[in-house]
């Protein structure tokens, strides 16, 4: 099968399970054309079956603002002309189904029965699409393509419900390789971060409002009031200047520390003792998924997709968001209850494998890729 894969080839969730799924389908012996401004960046090492077309903008002077849409559907068109490819995978609903219809109607005309299959991440869903600009795109742009899928039922009924669609959506889960994320301790690591045995949190995230990133130190400041812990903080966005005044205003600047953006995540998540994710929006939770697959306990809020992946008082604990005394409680109590923790350890860890791995998610979308082509 010749599939071509568009995505934001940025840290986002989006383009991470974007591209874990492209790398996925090339071990498989599918043939993966991403087609993307940048190169992706999970995309680390050179991949048999794996080949990147970039999609160049214009800088006509005429042109006071880049046109992306259209670049990116000129390069479409040639990578299927050309690769010959069955399907476009697209992930995220605006510009990519939008470009990937108008791609469509264009090789029609030339007899090519190019298939469309759009998968919802959130955001697309639940932030931007609902812009009043923007919310007729995306209904069209979802009820054209040829498939639909959603990374979470929450996003699935979200979609159907806000947007009026009569259209059948697969629900198919994110998905993590749990042979990577594991349970291995890097003591120099901890030693280092931890140097008198405290306790570690752990938090990734791209730093927007939504994240709710502050809430976490908030969280660190309650529950250093009954156990020594530090706070990592991995990622960055426009919430980390607010960030790193708020550790130094409680005074806590030499427990948060700020890694920045990291590509090897499944090296440092486990270090950590618990993951937070208070997060006011929240369509799946990828980082959520790693940090269990690495054996951490969550504690996160209950917004969106997070109840269908964190099973509260059984893999971590959920909280309304906001709630930063009860979440700081959560902690505490694991903390201080080794068996609950270990056991709470081993569930994160076994949901993870027994429901979200990459051996059991790929073979969905070869399935859905199968059944659509068939259509």
């Amino acid at each position: 099968m010749k599939i071509g894969i568009i995505c934001y080839p940025t840290y986002g969730g989006s383009g991470v399970v974007a591209t874990e799924l492209g790398i996925a389908l090339a071990e498989k012996g599918h043939e993966v054309h991403f087609i993307s401004y940048a190169f992706p960046h999970r995309l680390n090492h050179f991949i048999d079956n794996i080949y990147y077309h970039e999609v160049e903008v214009s800088n006509y002077p005429l042109f006071e603002h880049s046109l992306y849409c259209l670049s990116l559907t000129s390069k479409m068109l040639e990578v299927i002309e050309f690769e010959d490819l069955d399907l476009l995978h697209v992930h995220y609903a605006i510009p990519f189904a939008t470009s990937a219809y108008l791609a469509k109607q264009i090789v029609k005309k030339k007899n090519s029965n190019i298939k469309i299959i759009t998968t919802l991440h959130g955001t697309d869903i639940t932030l931007v699409g609902l812009e009043p600009s923007f919310l007729p795109l995306v209904k069209f742009s979802i009820e054209e393509s040829d498939g639909v899928t959603a990374v979470s039922k929450f996003l699935k009924e979200t979609t159907l419900t806000n947007y009026n669609i009569e259209k059948d959506i697969e629900v198919i889960n994110n998905f993590i390789d749990t042979s990577l994320y594991k349970p291995i301790k890097n003591v120099a690591m901890r030693k280092k971060i931890a140097p008198n045995g405290e306790k570690i949190l752990i938090h990734t995230s791209n730093f927007r409002v939504v994240k709710r990133v502050t809430d976490t130190i908030k969280i660190l400041e309650l529950v250093k009031k009954e156990i020594p812990t530090k706070l990592i903080l991995v990622g960055d966005g426009p919430d980390r200047s607010e960030c790193e005044r708020l550790s130094r205003e409680l005074n806590l600047q030499n427990d948060v520390i700020f890694l920045g953006k990291q590509d090897v995540i499944q090296e440092i998540l486990p270090c950590g003792d618990i993951f937070l994710m208070p997060s006011q929006s929240e369509s799946f939770g990828l980082a959520a998924l790693e940090a269990m697959s690495c054996g951490l306990p969550v504690i996160s809020s209950s917004v969106g997709g997070l109840p269908e992946l964190n099973m509260h008082n059984k893999t971590g604990f959920i909280a309304e968001f906001g709630d930063v005394e009860r979440m700081a409680s959560y902690t505490v109590s694991l903390l201080n209850n080794e068996k609950k923790y270990n056991i709470f350890s081993a569930n994160a860890r076994a949901r993870a494998i027994e429901n979200f791995d990459k051996k059991l998610i790929i073979p969905q979308y070869e399935a859905y890729y199968e059944k659509i082509l068939s259509e």
